[in-house]
């Protein structure tokens, strides 16, 4: 084992931004899309958002995430040698998480016009993410 912090070995501060953005690089764009173009009308009726996002406010919010879960990444997984399945298992964990405070506390907290029409596309929207970006942040931190 390496006396030097693991953050502070320049291979490893490299995987740390790559996996950083192997997290935003795609998260931003599929919720963009997701949110404000493909289901805009479907959350629209739910009457559960702002006419005008503050999308300043999502992206600094992605980049706390892409920094939390990139720094984590090297810490609760161990490497099967399959980036595929490191990255599918790591989205998996990494996306109940998130889902757990996007989703489900938003629908607990929210006035909204039909919880489980949310539930659902949130639900969808944290699958397809976390699928993609699961694995990518494992590529970034491939051997």
């Amino acid at each position: 084992m390496s006396a030097v912090p693991y953050a502070a070995r320049p291979a490893d501060a490299r995987r740390f931004w790559l996996g950083f953005a192997a997290y935003l690089l795609p998260s931003f764009p599929i919720a963009f899309v997701w949110h404000l173009v493909l289901f805009e009308q479907k959350y629209h009726a739910l009457q559960i958002y702002r006419d005008e996002p503050v999308i300043v406010f999502g992206l600094g919010s992605m980049i706390i995430q892409g920094a939390i879960f990139s720094w984590l990444f090297p810490r609760v997984m161990r490497g099967s040698g399959s980036i595929l399945k490191d990255g599918l298992v790591y989205g998996l964990g990494a996306g109940l998480l998130s889902w757990s405070f996007t989703t489900l506390a938003v629908a607990a907290k929210n006035v909204m016009v039909s919880v489980p029409d949310y539930v659902l596309l949130e639900t969808a929207f944290t699958i397809l993410q976390f699928a993609v970006v699961g694995p990518l942040i494992a590529l970034a931190y491939r051997r």
